[in-house]
């Protein structure tokens, strides 16, 4: 068995291939299904989305974070750790689909067009996301991203697939539903049977007791986190038309499915953060945890960027103009990209330091703050006010992780203060300029690719990084001439 693990930026180069195809893929499946089913039906879809994504955080429970922390430590029987994860799985499976599917008819027993669309986009979806999450932990807990990518590609090949498959049949939407929840399945059956080629499965190994502790604040955790992002949808649905619902939700899930970006970053970083604390190397944990910050802030705000300054451009591109009420959300909510990319390394460095009580309650506060601002502000502003609502949760859920981190001050001092000032202040001023849309875009983006190379840690480690490229490529260029020259 190969146990020869990735480095840190290995990882990330592969889970930033993986993740932007599979993204991108995502993205335009959902953008060609906006098209094809219209407003009406692409708002009933994403109600039952948002259900499905929750309910498929609950067959985890926060599983996977505790599996990556038990896997951390020294000497432990990997088998035994993995069988005892999809045993766990199995019963939170059933678990989930029990009480949410009887929460969702309690919740919308007058809506049989809802229920209906909800049973058969959540069976299979939700099974396919457990098997999937069993697989992307796995390698993960390994250090192997390139076998993660490798299952987040074949499921937005899967769902690109269906969906071209649907439309040219014109198939009806309950059908195209039926589709969306198929392709997860068929990925995450693949997912299972990877694992399964590098581990043994027999569920009469003992169970891993130390799967249980701390479990709780994991669980709970992770729920907040998973709620946040489809508060927005369950709640609309109560307080403003369904044809609203559907521009809020191309709006929101164009930064939804970009949220993934920053992930990379933070799946890399996440096994090496925890083996770091695990193993008392608190300078290093630290570093990683300061470094990890300003790469996910980077991150977040090249992709605030070109959504900030086109909105309109873009929802037009994609959807056509009969989508243009989507462009203001989409303007609003492009600033959670840059916000929710600080939130997941600041979290992740609570968690690795076992603060993940500190980072549960955090996620409560947001969460019953989120319900406020959503159910507030869409009855008061619609959309738009749904949109700042976005926005100001994530704010709120930032300012929190910080004050709960025990190295706050170095945090603020050597990344969340210098990054972010900066980011709002050129778009502020650029904002006020009122140049031509696109002039902005470009302007701001090398103002921000400027961040790396003021910064003395960064720009040594671009040098560090750009001279090993430098060394392989100039080797592999002599083994060529001498291979050539033989």
């Amino acid at each position: 068995m190969n146990k020869k693990k990735n480095s840190i930026m290995a990882n990330i180069a592969h889970l930033f291939y993986s993740t932007i195809l599979s993204s991108l893929l995502n993205a335009g499946a959902l953008v060609v299904l906006a098209s094809y089913l219209q407003a009406y039906h692409y708002g009933l879809f994403s109600v039952t989305l948002a259900f499905a994504m929750i309910m498929g955080y609950f067959t985890d429970a926060g599983l996977s974070g505790v599996v990556l922390r038990e896997g951390a430590k020294e000497k432990v029987d990997q088998n035994v750790l993995v069988t005892s994860f999809i045993k766990l799985r199995i019963l939170l499976l059933f678990l989930t689909f029990v009480l949410g599917l009887t929460l969702i008819y309690f919740m919308n027993r007058d809506h049989t067009e809802l229920l209906v669309t909800a049973v058969v986009l959540i069976l299979p979806m939700v099974s396919g996301l457990a098997m999937q999450s069993i697989g992307t932990t796995f390698f993960q807990m390994r250090e192997k991203m390139h076998m993660s990518g490798v299952i987040r590609m074949t499921s937005a090949f899967c769902l690109v697939t269906s969906m071209t498959v649907g439309i040219f049949l014109e198939l009806p939407p309950l059908w195209m539903t039926a589709l969306y929840g198929a392709s997860y399945l068929s990925a995450g059956l693949l997912s299972v049977l990877l694992v399964i080629k590098h581990v043994t499965i027999r569920f009469t190994l003992p169970f891993h007791k130390g799967l249980m502790k701390n479990l709780g604040a994991f669980t709970l955790g992770g729920l907040l986190f998973v709620m946040l992002p489809h508060l927005g949808p369950i709640l609309l649905e109560k307080t403003i038309p369904l044809a609203a619902v559907g521009l809020f939700a191309v709006a929101y899930r164009i930064p939804q499915a970009l949220q993934q970006v920053p992930f990379i970053v933070a799946g890399a970083y996440y096994p090496v953060l925890f083996k770091a604390y695990q193993r008392n190397n608190l300078e290093e944990h630290l570093h990683l945890h300061v470094t990890q910050v300003k790469i996910m802030s980077l991150a977040g705000m090249m992709m605030t960027i070109p959504f900030f300054y086109l909105s309109p451009f873009i929802i037009e591109l994609l959807f056509g103009p009969e989508w243009a009420g989507a462009a203001t959300p989409l303007k609003i909510m492009s600033l959670m990209l840059t916000v929710q990319a600080v939130n997941i390394a600041v979290a992740d460095g609570l968690t690795t330091m076992e603060k993940q009580t500190s980072r549960t309650v955090v996620q409560l506060t947001a969460v019953i703050i989120g319900a406020g601002l959503y159910t507030g502000l869409s009855l008061s502003f619609g959309v738009t006010g749904a949109a700042w609502a976005g926005v100001s949760i994530e704010v709120a859920a930032l300012m929190g992780f910080w004050i709960c981190s025990p190295v706050r001050k170095v945090l603020l001092k050597k990344s969340i203060f210098p990054y972010l000032s900066y980011f709002i202040v050129t778009l502020v001023v650029l904002e006020q300029l009122a140049l031509p849309s696109f002039f902005n875009a470009v302007t701001h983006l090398l103002l921000v690719m400027a961040l790396p190379v003021m910064d003395a840690d960064l720009r040594s480690k671009l040098i560090k990084m750009g001279g090993k490229v430098w060394n392989r490529y100039t080797k592999r260029r002599m083994k060529e001439e001498v291979n050539h020259g033989s």
